[in-house]
């Protein structure tokens, strides 16, 4: 009686095509937050899976699962028979993010300046090579800013030492960036911005931690405040301005 011999060799290239597949819905989801930061897609957008699978040049398959990822995020959601949606902004939750970056941040700052602590002084100097420059040599282009903005607040979270509150941290930044980038669209803000992250800077590298802690939470309330005047106008101008400099 004859028997069919399995053959291993046959499972081998569905393995390798699964791991690329997961790496096609990673750059899919990574891209499409990229998005949503950089005001391509704003609240209200309306879009399907194909649309987002033509424009990236990948199939529909790697394409949904960045989406539901995105949807369990809170970043979109799924329209019956019509596609998806960006979310509008929850503004509810925005408050209780920076309530808990707050927290974190704060508590980074007190940890940074006290001596029988072991923290990263190297972050705190590239830090310094930023913010601590004279006026002349400040950055104008808002985009940088605003990445260096976020920089500047995961290091000194980072540079505390606690893995665990840098993680959380981390995900605080991510769902708040939007908001933070809007910010960045005014060029007051971007000169407030350098003048308050010299003098936290400075405080910390001087080890005072209460006033370290009260420039960061005052700094943080600012932003905090510019959030709750927030309109879709705004968005939509920030996504406009966007595109102007893109074809320059």
């Amino acid at each position: 009686m004859s028997t069919v011999r399995p053959r291993p060799e046959a499972s081998a290239p569905a393995a390798t095509d699964a791991s690329a597949f997961r790496t096609r819905a990673d750059e899919v989801y990574a891209q499409l937050k990229r998005d949503v930061a950089d005001f391509i897609l704003v609240p209200g957008d309306r879009f399907t899976e194909g649309e987002i699978s033509d424009r990236l040049g990948v199939s529909r398959t790697p394409v949904r699962q960045a989406l539901f990822r995105l949807q369990q995020e809170g970043f979109v959601e799924v329209l019956f028979r019509s596609g998806w949606r960006v979310l509008p902004f929850d503004f509810d939750q925005f408050e209780q993010l920076y309530d808990l970056r707050m927290v974190l941040e704060t508590t980074a700052v007190h940890r940074l300046c006290e001596t029988d602590r072991h923290i990263d002084r190297g972050m705190l100097d590239t830090l310094a090579d930023i913010w601590l420059v004279p006026a002349a040599q400040r950055s104008t282009d808002m985009a940088q800013v605003a990445q260096w903005d976020e920089a500047f607040h995961c290091s000194l979270v980072a540079a505390a030492g606690n893995a665990e509150m840098a993680r959380v941290h981390g995900d605080v930044t991510d769902r708040i960036r939007i908001i933070r980038r809007l910010d960045f669209t005014k060029q007051p803000r971007i000169d407030a911005t350098y003048d308050e992250h010299a003098k936290i800077l400075k405080a910390v590298r001087a080890n005072r931690g209460d006033q370290a802690a009260m420039l960061l939470r005052a700094h943080i309330e600012t932003s905090q405040a510019e959030v709750r005047k927030i309109t879709l106008h705004q968005v939509h101008l920030a996504r406009h301005a966007g595109k102007a400099s893109a074809t320059r």
